[in-house]
């Protein structure tokens, strides 16, 4: 078996991966990044609207800054974000949008003088200043007090990516693609790096690192109607999970994007709505004021899937053969607009939909999109649990979203986590000299090779990985949904835990060697199954409602008893998951509030417990 030695190996090549590579290239490290598919394939790619930051340029970002950022973040998380982390973030991405620009990413610019924009269907008049002609300019985003979110027409998550590709290869870093780690090498202190299979021969590579980084993005594939690519199966957690001493942060907090397309789920970005774009019922009677007359259809996406859901649920859903779902109108933004800076969204819903937005409405539901939950790691990126380990981006729990996220928060922490975590990795390689254990390299070995031999063999049993994969998402959909409650939460833990036994019984009914994707759904399947009990389980026994954790038998905000953090481990020997739960954030710079959505339920906390900075008065 090859054996490959390197000073940091990133499993994960999207945005976040590639980030944390040039910062740790840059300081003169040897660097590989692991990646399932060509890195510009990464799932980052599918990112459309954009990366908030505090700008400023436009004339409806105007006066926006870190702390306006900040306070937006985490009123969005619904209190549930690290304060710290949240601040790091929204002073850090002003200058990485601007470090982007000077890499090549060709933002959409600041044109000087009038010209018209839309809200709520209505057509209004701006006027941009000259002095900021050609500067970054910004759009509206969900639950934003300013415009700040920079974007290169709908396909910001492209060009970002292609541009921080070629930086990479400028830094020298190496691509290992069409390889998927299966298990991490650690002592149970120290992680040595993994080991990992090759998707064109089936063979087994062992990568030895002196620093190690989880950057798999999200885990949306534990449920069937997602807008996560298939590759999307999360991998970096389920090897994290494995060790049984590394936990999930927050799995229970699920996203759904107001706008996934019916029926192919493919979404469609939220600068539709930002640009002006309403949500229609059966009646094409636009419904949003009525829940939300202040943010309409810019409510956070947590509120607005809720609203849709709630008004579908009345009877007022188009009806269709795959469901019921809602209109998008974006008819009134005109052929320009739709043709250049939503050009990908009129690509999307006529080549996959049949759908002319230029004329006609768009069919979109909520849809599950992005997992505000991850790997554990403080606010430096190190993971719980393993020394020399560390996780960016959406694999991670970093933790900025609490129980929601805003909107082009997610495509900026990439980036913004990469820089911030690159540099934590250069800090952790320059001051620790690491010692390798040649026995954890052979028992992960001969763990991966038994675990392969197992579903060749099909010793244990003769079921079928894609049938158990299968039935895990529906289950996901129906009973860890939207609106979540004790009975459905208890049946979907039950019958994810008869799936988890199943999956022990897993056999090839193929016998193809080398690229194998039944193989590959295999190795997959038991750590999927992890993930989705950590969420149905977290979701259980969280007896609250906070951000996109809705339980319609505890509709409140219980600050009282329920202000902190999951974290869940799988550990050997036992069938659900262990929880723990630990505070939020160590400091609070904004102490819990209202939102500003629909009737106030909190519970209060003892603010007298909370560790809250006092700011200095003016």
């Amino acid at each position: 078996m090859e054996i490959i030695y390197t000073d940091v190996l990133c499993i994960g090549a999207g945005l976040a991966g590639e980030r944390v590579a040039i910062e740790a290239a840059s300081a003169g490290f040897e660097t590989i990044c692991l990646s399932i598919v060509p890195p510009r394939r990464s799932h980052s790619a599918a990112a459309q609207g954009g990366m908030q930051a505090s700008l400023g340029n436009s004339v409806m970002g105007e006066g926006d800054n870190s702390d306006v950022h900040f306070e937006d973040t985490v009123k969005g998380s619904d209190w549930g974000a690290d304060q710290e982390v949240a601040r790091i973030f929204a002073d850090t991405a002003p200058i990485v949008m601007r470090e982007l620009a000077h890499w090549g990413v060709p933002w959409n610019r600041v044109e000087a003088g009038k010209d018209f924009y839309f809200k709520g269907g209505k057509k209004f008049e701006k006027e941009e200043k000259k002095e900021k002609h050609g500067l970054i300019t910004a759009r509206a985003f969900g639950g934003t007090a300013k415009w700040r979110t920079c974007y290169t027409a709908d396909g910001t998550g492209h060009a970002v990516l292609y541009t921080v590709d070629n930086k990479a290869t400028e830094m020298g870093v190496k691509m290992h693609d069409r390889t998927q780690a299966e298990i991490l090498i650690h002592d149970g202190v120290n992680c040595y790096g993994a080991v990992a299979r090759c998707l064109k021969t089936g063979k087994l590579r062992a990568y030895i690192a002196k620093a190690t980084l989880i950057a798999t993005g999200g885990y949306g594939r534990i449920y069937k109607a997602t807008t996560n690519a298939v590759i999307c199966d999360g991998g970096g957690q389920a090897i994290c999970l494995d060790t049984g001493i590394i936990p999930m942060g927050n799995p229970e907090a699920v996203q759904f994007h107001p706008t996934g397309t019916v029926p192919t789920d493919i979404l469609v970005t939220e600068g539709c709505r930002g640009d002006g774009g309403t949500l229609l019922d059966v009646n094409e009677y636009r419904f949003m004021p009525d829940y939300e007359p202040d943010k309409q259809e810019l409510a956070s996406r947590d509120v607005v899937s809720r609203r849709m859901t709630q008004h579908m649920n009345k009877g007022l859903g188009v009806k269709s053969p795959y469901g019921d779902h809602l209109w998008l109108d974006i008819r009134h933004l005109g052929e320009k607009h739709i043709t250049t800076k939503l050009r990908e969204v009129y690509d999307i819903c006529t080549q996959f939909l049949g759908v002319n937005p230029i004329t006609g409405l768009i069919p979109v539901r909520p849809t599950q999109h992005y997992s505000m939950g991850g790997i554990r790691t403080d606010k430096d990126g190190a993971v719980y649990g393993l020394k020399g380990l560390f996780a960016a981006g959406e694999a991670a729990c970093w933790d900025m979203h609490g129980f929601n996220r805003l909107g082009g928060n997610s495509l900026a922490e990439t980036v913004v986590a990469g820089k911030v975590i690159g540099e934590k990795v250069v800090e952790f390689l320059k001051g620790t000299e690491v010692k390798f254990s040649t026995s954890s390299i052979d028992d992960a070995v001969s763990k991966i090779q038994e675990r392969i031999k197992n579903l060749e063999n099909g010793k244990n049993g003769n079921e079928n990985a894609l049938d158990i994969r299968n039935a895990m998402q529906e289950i996901m959909m129906q009973d860890v949904g939207i609106f979540r409650n004790e009975k459905d939460l208890k049946d979907g833990v039950d019958k994810l835990l008869v799936l988890a036994d199943r999956a022990k019984r897993i056999k090839l009914h193929s016998s193809v060697k080398g690229c194998n994707p039944e193989m590959t759904l295999a190795l997959r399947v038991p750590g999927m199954l992890k993930l989705a009990l950590c969420t149905a389980y977290g979701a259980l026994m969280r007896t609250e409602s906070r951000g996109a954790h809705t339980r319609e038998d505890y509709p409140e905000r219980n600050d009282r008893d329920w202000l902190n953090r999951t974290l869940a481990y799988c550990e050997e020997g036992k069938d659900l998951p262990v929880l723990k739960y630990e505070d939020p954030t160590p400091v609070y710079e904004l102490p819990p509030g209202h939102r500003g959505y629909g009737e106030d339920l909190t519970i209060p906390a003892d603010m007298s417990k909370l560790n809250i900075i006092k700011k200095p008065s003016n």
